[in-house]
């Protein structure tokens, strides 16, 4: 666990090392929670209960969205590249050859940049929109470790999923096509675009059922106090289970890959 747990601090003070980078990381989620805002003002403004939200309900998901989008790996892992190009390379048999485990090395490491991403993008944004425009806060004190609760679980499925993208690349060789429909999947189903609350019938019950829920629209909701005792016990199942689900599987891919490995150039 000691190994572990220095990769999670290596991969904190990796990404703290870019800080204008951070800085504009922070400008663009603003910029971006701006469009966002006023577009979902024009639209609750025609339909002021949409999807059960109220103006400041609405508000206060966009800065969360902008908030975890690195968090929670709305638009990318932020390790899938960096393993991609591992695996085409060759490079991969030295992490092979480590003794350590593959999933749980990148995992810690990507735990350790979630962290820092947390405390570098996700909290200047939403800070921001609060002193901008009326955003709903939390009632309760209580609320917040268990948002915090449910942004761990969110983060957990996001690397697992974007874990198997990766993995892609020992068949595919080249996983850029994986990765922008993954990208596309995950924009559109993890409410990043629009909550899930609102998308109609069948497609609005499918997408709250998928993996993709858990990164935003759940812990949205866990802010928005839409879960209370066995409910929010509920939907931490929901993300907990995903997140065994998708890690098993990511476990069964590796072991199948590293079995016969077909590297580009190697």
């Amino acid at each position: 666990m000691r190994l572990y747990a220095t990769v999670a601090a290596g991969g904190f003070r990796r990404h703290a090392t870019y800080r204008v980078a951070t800085a504009a990381g922070v400008f663009t989620n603003t910029v971006f929670g701006f469009i966002l805002s006023y577009t979902y003002i024009a639209l609750w403004d025609a339909r002021p209960t949409l999807g059960g939200y109220d103006m400041g309900d609405a508000l206060a998901y966009v800065w969360i969205g902008q908030g975890l989008i690195t968090v929670c790996g709305l638009m990318g892992g932020g390790f899938e590249e960096e393993l991609i190009e591992r695996i085409r390379t060759g490079d991969i048999a030295v992490d092979l050859y480590r003794p350590a485990d593959l999933q749980t090395w990148w995992f810690a490491a990507n735990l350790g940049r979630a962290a820092y991403q947390l405390l570098g993008r996700g909290i200047a944004p939403m800070v921001f929109g609060a002193l901008v425009f009326d955003l709903t806060l939390p009632d309760s004190p209580w609320t917040w470790p268990a948002f915090l609760g449910s942004v761990a679980l969110g983060a957990i499925v996001s690397f697992a999923l974007w874990y198997l993208v990766a993995l892609s690349a020992f068949w595919l060789l080249d996983g850029q096509g994986v990765v922008q429909a993954a990208w596309l999947g995950g924009l559109f189903f993890s409410g990043m675009l629009l909550p899930l609350n609102v998308f109609p019938g069948a497609l609005g019950e499918v997408a709250r059922m998928l993996p993709w829920a858990s990164m935003l629209q759940v812990p949205a909701d866990v802010y928005l106090g839409r879960y209370e005792g066995w409910g929010l016990l509920g939907v931490y199942a929901f993300q907990a289970g995903w997140a065994v689900v998708l890690l098993a599987t990511g476990r069964a891919v590796q072991a199948a890959a590293t079995r016969k490995v077909v590297v580009q150039g190697g």
